[in-house]
């Protein structure tokens, strides 16, 4: 399940992952906000909090996440994985290679720092 995190900055979207996560997830709780952010800032500062194994995203859930990174293509602006699974903070530095923005991994402990540099506020 993708939930929206609402305390943040209006220029920023953050999204908590928790348990299974589908398609669904993404066409109903992700995409309208991720619309809604575009049509009001222009670019998209994004903070994903990671508390569900990778494994627990659906097939459907991974073509959803492409379909969104290369719909905003250009509108990417600073995107922050917080995770303690290795890997997938790994994984999210390799977008910085295919998509325009900056993307950085933190481990859950992290997550002022990562809030910190997702919004730009010291």
């Amino acid at each position: 399940m993708l939930e929206h995190i609402k305390y943040l900055p209006s220029h920023v979207l953050g999204m908590h992952a928790v348990g299974h996560v589908t398609n669904d997830d993404y066409e109903k709780a992700l995409q309208p906000l991720l619309e809604e952010k575009v049509k009001r800032v222009g670019k998209i500062n994004f903070l994903l909090i990671l508390e569900t194994n990778i494994k627990n995203f659906s097939p459907g859930a991974w073509c959803g996440n492409v379909r969104l990174g290369l719909k905003y293509f250009t509108r990417w602006n600073k995107v922050a994985v917080v995770t303690d699974q290795e890997g997938v903070r790994e994984f999210s530095h390799l977008f910085k290679y295919i998509l325009p923005g900056s993307f950085e991994g933190y481990k859950l402990e992290e997550l002022d720092e990562a809030i910190k540099w997702v919004t730009g506020i010291k």
